[in-house]
Protein backbone atom coordinates (compact mmCIF):
# COMPACT_ATOMS: atom_id res chain seq x y z
CA UNK A 1 0.00 0.00 0.00
CA UNK A 2 2.65 2.80 0.51
CA UNK A 3 5.29 1.88 -1.90
CA UNK A 4 5.64 -0.76 -5.24
CA UNK A 5 7.74 -2.92 -7.16
CA UNK A 6 8.24 -0.78 -9.95
CA UNK A 7 12.15 -0.68 -10.72
CA UNK A 8 12.97 -3.53 -8.63
CA UNK A 9 14.32 -5.87 -11.39
CA UNK A 10 15.32 -9.81 -10.55
CA UNK A 11 18.72 -10.73 -12.75
CA UNK A 12 19.10 -13.88 -11.32
CA UNK A 13 16.66 -16.46 -10.12
CA UNK A 14 18.06 -16.37 -6.71
CA UNK A 15 16.90 -12.80 -6.28
CA UNK A 16 14.13 -13.86 -7.81
CA UNK A 17 13.49 -16.62 -5.11
CA UNK A 18 13.74 -14.69 -2.14
CA UNK A 19 11.68 -15.12 1.28
CA UNK A 20 11.44 -11.09 0.76
CA UNK A 21 11.67 -10.11 -3.09
CA UNK A 22 10.61 -6.48 -2.22
CA UNK A 23 13.45 -4.33 -0.82
CA UNK A 24 11.85 -2.08 1.55
CA UNK A 25 10.19 -5.40 2.68
CA UNK A 26 13.80 -6.72 4.00
CA UNK A 27 14.86 -3.59 5.27
CA UNK A 28 11.36 -3.35 7.73
CA UNK A 29 11.96 -6.92 8.74
CA UNK A 30 15.74 -6.56 9.52
CA UNK A 31 14.77 -3.19 11.17
CA UNK A 32 11.92 -4.79 13.60
CA UNK A 33 14.07 -7.85 14.57
CA UNK A 34 16.82 -5.73 15.81
CA UNK A 35 14.51 -3.37 17.31
CA UNK A 36 13.01 -6.12 18.94
CA UNK A 37 16.59 -7.44 20.12
CA UNK A 38 18.77 -4.43 20.51
CA UNK A 39 16.63 -1.65 21.70
CA UNK A 40 13.64 -3.24 23.73
CA UNK A 41 15.62 -4.80 26.16
CA UNK A 42 16.79 -1.60 27.44
CA UNK A 43 13.34 0.29 27.19
CA UNK A 44 10.94 -2.02 28.60
CA UNK A 45 10.43 -2.91 32.36
CA UNK A 46 10.06 -6.27 33.85
CA UNK A 47 6.22 -6.14 34.22
CA UNK A 48 6.13 -5.57 30.70
CA UNK A 49 8.48 -8.44 29.89
CA UNK A 50 6.29 -10.64 31.76
CA UNK A 51 2.65 -9.62 31.56
CA UNK A 52 3.29 -7.99 27.55
CA UNK A 53 6.09 -9.08 25.70
CA UNK A 54 6.66 -12.64 26.77
CA UNK A 55 2.99 -13.90 26.56
CA UNK A 56 2.83 -11.74 22.97
CA UNK A 57 5.66 -13.71 21.23
CA UNK A 58 4.45 -17.35 22.61
CA UNK A 59 0.97 -16.95 21.71
CA UNK A 60 1.81 -15.28 18.31
CA UNK A 61 3.84 -18.08 17.76
CA UNK A 62 0.66 -20.24 18.38
CA UNK A 63 -1.20 -18.36 16.33
CA UNK A 64 1.09 -18.56 13.60
CA UNK A 65 0.92 -22.44 13.45
CA UNK A 66 -2.78 -22.28 13.74
CA UNK A 67 -3.34 -19.76 10.37
CA UNK A 68 -1.02 -22.49 8.91
CA UNK A 69 -4.05 -24.59 9.26
CA UNK A 70 -7.08 -22.42 9.24
CA UNK A 71 -5.65 -19.55 6.73
CA UNK A 72 -3.72 -21.14 4.32
CA UNK A 73 -5.24 -25.15 4.41
CA UNK A 74 -9.04 -23.93 5.36
CA UNK A 75 -8.98 -26.79 7.87
CA UNK A 76 -10.91 -25.34 11.04
CA UNK A 77 -9.24 -26.61 14.37
CA UNK A 78 -11.18 -26.21 18.30
CA UNK A 79 -8.37 -28.38 19.67
CA UNK A 80 -5.46 -25.58 19.63
CA UNK A 81 -5.45 -25.68 23.15
CA UNK A 82 -4.70 -29.30 23.54
CA UNK A 83 -2.22 -29.24 20.75
CA UNK A 84 -0.03 -27.12 22.92
CA UNK A 85 -0.80 -29.26 26.26
CA UNK A 86 0.47 -32.29 24.25
CA UNK A 87 3.28 -30.23 23.48
CA UNK A 88 3.97 -28.79 26.99
CA UNK A 89 3.71 -32.00 29.24
CA UNK A 90 5.24 -33.98 26.39
CA UNK A 91 8.45 -31.58 26.69
CA UNK A 92 8.36 -32.32 30.59
CA UNK A 93 8.39 -36.13 30.63
CA UNK A 94 11.47 -35.85 28.36
CA UNK A 95 13.01 -33.35 30.56
CA UNK A 96 12.64 -35.03 33.78
CA UNK A 97 12.44 -39.31 32.28
CA UNK A 98 15.62 -38.50 30.49
CA UNK A 99 18.77 -37.11 32.11
CA UNK A 100 21.02 -34.50 30.67
CA UNK A 101 18.00 -33.96 28.19
CA UNK A 102 18.86 -30.29 26.71
CA UNK A 103 16.00 -28.07 27.17
CA UNK A 104 15.61 -26.97 23.52
CA UNK A 105 16.22 -30.42 21.99
CA UNK A 106 12.46 -30.99 24.85
CA UNK A 107 10.83 -28.79 23.26
CA UNK A 108 11.54 -29.21 19.68
CA UNK A 109 10.27 -33.06 20.89
CA UNK A 110 7.25 -31.74 22.57
CA UNK A 111 6.64 -30.31 19.04
CA UNK A 112 7.21 -33.77 17.18
CA UNK A 113 4.70 -35.21 20.01
CA UNK A 114 2.25 -32.72 19.04
CA UNK A 115 2.61 -33.36 15.52
CA UNK A 116 2.02 -36.86 15.59
CA UNK A 117 -0.90 -36.18 17.73
CA UNK A 118 -1.95 -33.54 15.07
CA UNK A 119 -2.05 -35.67 12.48
CA UNK A 120 -4.19 -38.89 13.90
CA UNK A 121 -6.86 -35.77 14.74
CA UNK A 122 -5.89 -35.07 10.88
CA UNK A 123 -6.91 -37.93 9.81
CA UNK A 124 -10.81 -37.24 9.86
CA UNK A 125 -10.52 -33.92 7.50
CA UNK A 126 -10.12 -36.59 4.87
CA UNK A 127 -13.84 -37.24 4.71
CA UNK A 128 -15.09 -34.31 6.59
CA UNK A 129 -14.88 -30.27 6.27
CA UNK A 130 -16.37 -27.53 8.23
CA UNK A 131 -18.59 -27.82 11.67
CA UNK A 132 -17.92 -31.62 10.98
CA UNK A 133 -14.24 -31.56 11.22
CA UNK A 134 -14.03 -28.03 14.15
CA UNK A 135 -16.50 -30.75 16.20
CA UNK A 136 -13.68 -33.62 15.70
CA UNK A 137 -10.48 -31.32 16.65
CA UNK A 138 -13.10 -29.95 19.75
CA UNK A 139 -12.88 -33.70 21.14
CA UNK A 140 -8.55 -33.87 21.01
CA UNK A 141 -9.55 -30.89 23.13
CA UNK A 142 -11.53 -32.36 25.97
CA UNK A 143 -9.33 -35.77 25.40
CA UNK A 144 -6.24 -33.71 26.28
CA UNK A 145 -8.07 -32.20 29.19
CA UNK A 146 -9.18 -35.69 30.38
CA UNK A 147 -5.93 -37.51 29.96
CA UNK A 148 -3.62 -34.74 31.65
CA UNK A 149 -6.22 -35.26 34.27
CA UNK A 150 -6.66 -38.56 34.75
CA UNK A 151 -3.77 -40.23 33.78
CA UNK A 152 -1.36 -39.73 36.87
CA UNK A 153 2.01 -40.80 34.46
CA UNK A 154 1.33 -38.09 31.71
CA UNK A 155 1.99 -35.76 34.76
CA UNK A 156 5.04 -37.31 36.74
CA UNK A 157 2.17 -39.25 39.26
CA UNK A 158 1.02 -35.74 40.42
CA UNK A 159 -2.14 -35.80 41.86
CA UNK A 160 -3.60 -32.55 40.82
CA UNK A 161 -1.94 -32.62 37.13
CA UNK A 162 0.12 -30.03 37.99
CA UNK A 163 3.57 -29.92 37.03
CA UNK A 164 6.34 -27.93 37.18
CA UNK A 165 10.09 -27.21 35.38
CA UNK A 166 13.47 -26.73 36.63
CA UNK A 167 15.65 -23.36 35.98
CA UNK A 168 15.59 -23.83 32.29
CA UNK A 169 19.48 -23.87 30.89
CA UNK A 170 20.55 -23.27 27.37
CA UNK A 171 23.83 -24.46 26.37
CA UNK A 172 25.28 -23.49 29.76
CA UNK A 173 22.47 -20.24 29.72
CA UNK A 174 20.78 -19.54 32.20
CA UNK A 175 17.67 -18.24 31.11
CA UNK A 176 15.92 -16.96 34.70
CA UNK A 177 15.82 -13.37 34.21
CA UNK A 178 12.86 -11.79 32.16
CA UNK A 179 15.08 -10.47 29.23
CA UNK A 180 16.90 -13.71 29.20
CA UNK A 181 13.02 -15.23 28.82
CA UNK A 182 11.98 -13.03 26.10
CA UNK A 183 15.24 -13.26 23.72
CA UNK A 184 14.85 -17.11 24.44
CA UNK A 185 11.21 -16.69 23.04
CA UNK A 186 12.04 -14.33 20.11
CA UNK A 187 14.92 -16.76 18.98
CA UNK A 188 12.14 -19.42 18.24
CA UNK A 189 9.32 -16.79 16.66
CA UNK A 190 11.99 -14.88 14.35
CA UNK A 191 13.21 -18.48 13.33
CA UNK A 192 9.95 -20.26 12.44
CA UNK A 193 8.31 -17.11 11.41
CA UNK A 194 10.93 -17.34 8.67
CA UNK A 195 10.29 -20.62 7.74
CA UNK A 196 6.94 -20.55 7.61
CA UNK A 197 7.01 -17.61 5.05
CA UNK A 198 9.28 -19.72 3.40
CA UNK A 199 7.07 -22.42 3.22
CA UNK A 200 3.87 -20.64 2.25
CA UNK A 201 5.49 -19.24 -0.92
CA UNK A 202 6.94 -22.63 -2.08
CA UNK A 203 4.85 -25.60 -3.69
CA UNK A 204 3.53 -26.90 -0.45
CA UNK A 205 1.85 -23.85 0.64
CA UNK A 206 0.48 -23.49 -2.74
CA UNK A 207 -1.28 -26.83 -2.31
CA UNK A 208 -2.29 -25.94 1.04
CA UNK A 209 -4.12 -22.98 -0.60
CA UNK A 210 -5.08 -24.98 -3.56
CA UNK A 211 -7.11 -27.36 -0.99
CA UNK A 212 -8.63 -24.15 0.53
CA UNK A 213 -10.05 -22.90 -2.17
CA UNK A 214 -11.64 -25.63 -3.52
CA UNK A 215 -10.53 -29.43 -2.89
CA UNK A 216 -12.43 -30.66 -5.57
CA UNK A 217 -10.44 -29.11 -8.59
CA UNK A 218 -7.40 -29.43 -6.60
CA UNK A 219 -7.84 -32.64 -6.70
CA UNK A 220 -8.73 -32.82 -10.38
CA UNK A 221 -5.45 -31.23 -11.41
CA UNK A 222 -2.92 -33.62 -9.34
CA UNK A 223 -2.73 -32.23 -5.78
CA UNK A 224 -3.02 -34.92 -3.34
CA UNK A 225 -5.61 -33.52 -1.05
CA UNK A 226 -4.59 -36.41 1.60
CA UNK A 227 -0.95 -35.58 1.14
CA UNK A 228 -1.46 -31.80 1.89
CA UNK A 229 -4.16 -32.07 4.70
CA UNK A 230 -1.57 -34.06 6.81
CA UNK A 231 0.76 -32.16 6.05
CA UNK A 232 -0.97 -28.95 7.23
CA UNK A 233 -1.76 -30.67 10.48
CA UNK A 234 1.47 -32.00 10.77
CA UNK A 235 2.92 -28.40 10.44
CA UNK A 236 0.18 -26.42 12.33
CA UNK A 237 0.72 -28.82 15.08
CA UNK A 238 4.80 -28.87 15.29
CA UNK A 239 4.55 -25.43 15.54
CA UNK A 240 1.57 -25.42 18.52
CA UNK A 241 3.56 -28.36 20.35
CA UNK A 242 6.43 -25.84 19.94
CA UNK A 243 4.29 -22.78 21.60
CA UNK A 244 2.76 -25.06 24.42
CA UNK A 245 6.20 -26.12 25.63
CA UNK A 246 7.49 -22.19 25.92
CA UNK A 247 4.58 -21.19 27.63
CA UNK A 248 4.78 -23.79 30.25
CA UNK A 249 8.39 -23.64 30.49
CA UNK A 250 9.54 -20.15 30.02
CA UNK A 251 6.26 -17.62 31.12
CA UNK A 252 4.81 -20.12 33.49
CA UNK A 253 7.22 -22.15 35.22
CA UNK A 254 4.56 -24.38 36.86
CA UNK A 255 1.09 -25.47 35.67
CA UNK A 256 -1.79 -27.44 35.37
CA UNK A 257 -4.19 -28.80 32.39
CA UNK A 258 -6.80 -25.94 32.88
CA UNK A 259 -3.76 -23.92 31.32
CA UNK A 260 -4.39 -25.17 27.74
CA UNK A 261 -8.22 -25.34 28.34
CA UNK A 262 -10.62 -24.52 25.25
CA UNK A 263 -10.94 -21.10 26.36
CA UNK A 264 -7.39 -20.85 24.75
CA UNK A 265 -8.13 -22.79 21.68
CA UNK A 266 -11.27 -19.92 21.00
CA UNK A 267 -8.59 -17.07 21.58
CA UNK A 268 -5.66 -18.22 19.47
CA UNK A 269 -8.56 -18.66 16.65
CA UNK A 270 -10.47 -15.67 17.60
CA UNK A 271 -6.00 -13.69 16.88
CA UNK A 272 -5.57 -15.47 13.67
CA UNK A 273 -9.21 -14.57 12.09
CA UNK A 274 -9.36 -10.97 13.44
CA UNK A 275 -5.36 -10.77 12.74
CA UNK A 276 -5.69 -11.96 9.09
CA UNK A 277 -6.26 -15.34 7.73
CA UNK A 278 -3.73 -16.58 5.15
CA UNK A 279 -1.14 -13.68 6.39
CA UNK A 280 1.82 -14.74 8.71
CA UNK A 281 2.10 -10.92 10.11
CA UNK A 282 -1.75 -11.11 10.74
CA UNK A 283 -0.86 -13.59 13.58
CA UNK A 284 1.34 -10.88 15.14
CA UNK A 285 -1.07 -8.06 14.72
CA UNK A 286 -4.38 -9.44 16.43
CA UNK A 287 -2.04 -10.56 19.22
CA UNK A 288 -0.25 -7.72 19.31
CA UNK A 289 -3.45 -5.53 19.88
CA UNK A 290 -4.68 -7.93 22.51
CA UNK A 291 -1.80 -6.85 24.38
CA UNK A 292 -2.05 -3.50 23.74
CA UNK A 293 -5.89 -3.34 25.16
CA UNK A 294 -4.82 -5.64 28.56
CA UNK A 295 -1.89 -2.66 29.08
CA UNK A 296 -4.37 0.32 28.95
CA UNK A 297 -6.81 -1.77 30.91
Amino acid sequence: MLYRENGQFKTSYQADQQIFPIAQDRYLILALIAAAAIVVPFIASEYVFRALLIPFLILSLAALGLNILVGYCGQISLGTGGFMAVGAYAAYNLLVRIEGMPAVVAILLGGVFAMAFGVVFGIPSLRIKGLYLAVATLAAQFFCDWAFLRIKWLTNDSASGSVSVPELMVFGWNVDTPIDKYLFCLGFVVIFALLAKNLVRGHTGREWMAIRDMDVAAAVIGIRPVYAKLTAFAVSSFIVGVAGALWGFVHLGSWEPAAFNITRSFDLLFMVIIGGLGSIMGSFFRRGLYCDRAHRA
